[in-house]
């Protein structure tokens, strides 16, 4: 290993700047560091020991094998849009961020996959393909920006969820530095179908706890023949909210449903992209349907007497594609445009049964008003998927207090209706705590045996996902007794 000439006395900086070619691959003086001591969860901040840029996979796994062999804790950052804290450095780690792998490798639309880098972009695939008539369907709001690695590990869903899935469902094959620094691939050929476990489906989601992703195949989809967007407004919610479960009873699948109340539709309207949303409306529903193109004016049809059914104050469907372009603008930018209302706001993520969301709405808007804190609502409705945002001042004393609390007593309330606590912005360290609304302190147990097994020292994103030691390291005390 060479020397590095650079203004520190620490050796490890000096070594781990010598893997990655110098001092222009890595940051490590506190002016520099600052900007990564948070992700899109801005409450906690925390600053890294330092920053170091690989280039490709070989230099992540020595960069991996040096803080392993020297016990220093590591993690991988994409573009930080993570909502959760799963890429603040809470113990002071060596961040190993992906943003210079950023190339797409390969096309193969005869098989209908990609291969890319980790910090790839996202809407980057699908504008790399769409003039060939393909396109790549995750598309969390800040596909814009986000990464393809970043959405690997949080198994980030999107808009189009309902119908085509989440990340998982389109990952064929993974390469993957595991935390010794070992290189391993997982599902080669992307062939999906290997037997054994389903060791894709365990690295998809993991939240960077069980590797870092160096490669990934992803599935590419044909573009529809034909799409078509509706725009519904409600008077009531609850109306809004009978209007998606029969949308669903009807046996259509729309490729998204999502809907806003009163507060998120005050936000995106004072926001970038406004589109004249009535002041006074209660709810809206953005709905569209795709595929082939001689079914589309049926189904359409279909879902405005089901809106008119249930109350509806006025629907309509998108008269161009500029027009539903707008539509999509303002409801992609919605959390976003929180800040157009509030200084600063907290995002949550619960997942519930379609039939129950009336209900859970009632208790959304009860924490509102005990709380003291306005609460907006933006959701996935097709698939239960909620966002309640927690509206709040972190200047006045206590109101992160309050608002942490407030985004917790949502998540309860989503349990408590049969769901649970994320549908696709993961837990981090934002909702650890709240893992024990989900599962018994024995099956927390279970699943950091299953994290001990690729990652024994806990050196790699520690202190993410699962709460912290309590009754779990009693019941490990008692099993390692007997």
């Amino acid at each position: 290993m060479s020397v590095i000439k650079i203004d520190t006395t620490d050796q490890h900086i000096i070594n781990l700047a010598a893997i990655v070619g110098g001092q222009r691959s890595i940051l490590y003086k506190k002016a520099d560091l600052l900007a990564y001591d948070c992700d899109g969860f801005t409450i906690h901040k925390h600053l890294p020991k330092a920053v170091v840029f690989p280039k490709n996979t070989e230099e992540v796994s020595k960069l991996v094998k040096y803080c392993s062999n020297h016990s220093l804790p590591f993690l991988a950052r994409g573009a930080g849009t993570g909502l959760s804290g799963g890429a603040i450095p809470v113990n002071g780690e060596v961040i190993i961020s992906m943003v210079r792998m950023k190339r797409l490798i390969s096309v193969d639309l005869e098989n209908r996959r990609a291969v890319v880098e980790p910090g790839f972009v996202n809407l980057k695939l699908t504008n790399s393909i769409s003039d060939r008539g393909y396109y790549y369907a995750p598309d969390p709001s800040s596909q814009y920006c986000c990464t393809i690695g970043g959405n690997v590990a949080e198994n980030a869903g999107g808009a189009h969820c309902l119908k085509y899935g989440v990340t998982t469902n389109h990952i064929l094959g993974l390469e993957v530095v595991l935390p010794n620094g070992e290189i391993i691939e997982v599902g080669r050929n992307g062939v999906l179908d290997e037997p054994g476990y389903d060791l894709l489906g365990l690295l998809t989601g993991s939240e960077g706890t069980l590797g870092i992703v160096t490669k990934i195949t992803v599935r590419i989809l044909k573009t529809p023949e034909g799409k078509q967007t509706v725009l519904a407004y409600f008077d009531k919610v609850q109306d809004g909210s009978q209007a998606v479960s029969d949308i669903i009873s009807a046996g259509i699948v729309p490729a998204a449903l999502e809907m806003m109340d009163k507060t998120a539709i005050e936000a995106v309207e004072a926001a970038a992209f406004p589109v004249g949303h009535p002041k006074d409306i209660e709810a809206v529903l953005l709905i569209e349907v795709d595929g082939i193109a001689a079914g589309i004016e049926e189904q359409i049809d279909e879902i405005l007497e089901v809106c008119r059914v249930n109350k509806v104050r006025e629907v309509r469907a998108a008269k161009d594609e500029a027009e539903r372009g707008r539509w999509w603008a303002n409801r992609k930018t919605g959390f976003g445009a929180m800040g157009a209302i509030s200084p600063d706001y907290l995002v949550q993520d619960g997942v519930i049964p379609r039939s129950r969301l009336p209900e859970v709405l009632k208790k959304i808007a009860q924490i509102s008003e005990n709380s003291g804190l306005r609460i907006a609502n933006i959701f996935h409705a097709g698939d239960g998927n909620l966002h309640p945002l927690v509206l709040f001042d972190a200047r006045k004393p206590g109101e992160i207090d309050k608002a942490l609390e407030a985004g917790s007593l949502c998540l309860k309330a989503c349990t408590d209706a049969g769901g649970t606590i994320t549908g696709e912005h993961g837990v981090g360290i934002e909702k650890r705590e709240e893992m024990r609304f989900v599962f018994k302190e024995e099956e927390i147990l279970a699943q950091i045996k299953i994290r001990e097994v690729f990652n024994p020292n806990n050196l790699l994103n520690a202190g993410k996902l699962f709460p912290t030691p309590g009754r779990c390291v009693e019941i490990k005390k008692e099993a390692n007794a007997k």
